[in-house]
């Protein structure tokens, strides 16, 4: 056995169920615990913890599945980063993996847990000692980096126990509820919940002030009817409308679908059609812009606090000046309602939605071609499963040419329609970003096709008429 063999044959894992097949209340109760649990965690503040520097990154915590000052500050963002790195360096040749042996899954899932650990480390470390959670006077750093690192530990086998025993995985039921959670709280919270902290920057304690507006857009709405004010009960009625609209359009475009007819080569008469989705590359591209945008955005308050703002500056939380000002988005809708809209607030919101359908785009094609998801590494797929295009020769070549007028266009056609959904969310204010907008959508969606898929016959009927079946 070699030395890889044996330190991933020492870590811990979850073990599988017995039963080869769990029934869907068996799923339904696991996945219902790991979620009770996630919230719980999010709850819990990291002890020692001095400034909390990373607050104003918050929209970037809800793609992550995190809960910045908390013990699952982290989220899902090391075993997210060790997937990403394996999927490429697998792709392109540099690590090799044979996905489609139970040898082959073991070593990749094994490298990946050892990565996601290393990664856990990493990454407590950089928040820590970069001032990110930087600890309070006279705490220990290692201490923030202790609980950093078992909140992480917690979440890597939460979603071991997701993926084994409930629906789906760990990291898309994670992403789903921070979001959801998100849009709850934006849309039926009646007051806001503001901090209390000492003098070296802690958070004491929430208060609930009940002197201001409701940050919930359903209870906004009756606060402004009651105080007459026509103009921000428009404001989030335009909120929640423009949310409904992205997802309605994301589940449409989600479901759409090109479907290739194939025949098996030895069995005439019979075949299959295979799917490739129009939006191709998934979620991924818009995964990337969104963590290119926030490191943008992070390193300019690095480099502000630092007396060298290139990328630019920031008053408080807000893009003052520089790049990080043509890379915020302004809320259009809000502004028009208001009578406040200028044109450099339509350039800011153009050049924002240019970034996100390019940066979309680039990161789609690259994705497709590293991850397995080309024309050629389809072709082959295909040949080796015994199917052929019908009244085609059996040449990998002409098979390749013929995905090609597919793949390439799918690929910059959704990346254009996720990186559009995405900015038009934000620049039209909806209810959470629009990134983690589209995750969700997308997440639910295959949630839903999987239940309905494997689960339909042994389901409580009240909950299998809601799925459809």
């Amino acid at each position: 056995m070699s030395l890889f063999h044996q330190v991933i044959s020492y870590l811990p894992e979850v073990a599988r169920p017995t039963e080869k097949r769990l029934s869907f209340k068996e799923k339904l109760k696991w996945t219902l615990i790991i979620l009770a649990l996630f919230f719980a965690l999010g709850l819990i503040p990291l002890y020692g913890l001095g400034p909390n520097e990373l607050r104003q990154f918050q929209f970037l915590s809800i793609i992550l599945g995190a809960e910045f000052g908390s013990i699952v500050s982290l989220g899902i963002g090391p075993i997210v980063t060790a997937s990403i790195m394996l999927q490429l360096l697998n792709g392109a040749g540099v690590l090799k993996f044979d996905l489609t042996t139970t040898e082959g899954k073991k070593d990749f899932q094994g490298l990946q847990k050892l990565l996601s650990l290393a990664f856990v480390l990493f990454e407590s470390m950089v928040y820590v000692f970069t001032g990110g959670l930087g600890p309070a006077q006279g705490i220990n750093p290692l201490v923030i980096v202790f609980q950093l690192v078992l909140g992480g530990l917690l979440i890597l086998f939460m979603d071991e126990v997701v993926t084994k025993w409930g629906f789906g995985s760990g990291i898309s039921l994670f992403i789903a509820a921070g979001v959801s959670k998100s849009i709850m709280v934006r849309l039926l919270s009646p007051m806001i919940a503001s901090p209390i902290v000492d003098q070296a920057g802690r958070t004491l304690l929430f208060y609930w002030e009940t002197n201001q507006p409701p940050v919930g857009a359903i209870p906004a709405i009756s606060y402004f009817l009651g105080q007459g004010d026509l103009v921000e009960v428009l404001a989030a009625l335009l909120a929640i409308a423009t949310t409904v609209a992205i997802f309605v359009i994301a589940v449409y475009a989600q479901a759409m679908k090109v479907e290739i007819p194939l025949s098996f080569g030895r069995i005439r008469g019979h075949g299959i059609r295979w799917p490739l989705a129009f939006i191709y590359t998934s979620n991924i591209p818009v995964i990337l812009v969104a963590a290119l945008l926030a490191n943008i955005q992070l390193f300019a308050t690095l480099l502000q606090r630092a007396g060298f703002p290139i990328l630019g500056t920031y008053a408080g939380n807000v893009p003052d000046s520089g790049l990080v000002v043509w890379l915020a988005p302004p809320n259009l809708l809000s502004l028009i309602v208001r009578g406040a809209l200028r044109p450099l607030d339509v350039a800011h919101a153009l050049s924002y939605m240019f970034f996100m359908i390019a940066g979309a785009v680039l990161f789609s094609i690259f994705w497709m071609k590293t991850s397995g998801m080309d024309a050629r590494s389809q072709a082959k797929q295909m040949l080796s499963s015994g199917l052929q295009i019908p009244g085609f020769r059996r040449d990998e070549r002409i098979l390749e040419s013929i995905l090609n007028r597919y793949i390439t266009p799918l690929t910059v056609m959704g990346a254009i329609t996720v990186g559009f959904l995405s900015s038009a969310a934000d620049i039209s204010g909806a209810l959470t970003s629009g990134t983690g907008l589209l995750l969700t959508v997308m997440i639910i969606y295959k949630l839903y096709e999987d239940i309905a898929k494997q689960h339909a016959m042994d389901m409580n009927p009240m909950m299998r008429r809601f799925i459809g079946e």
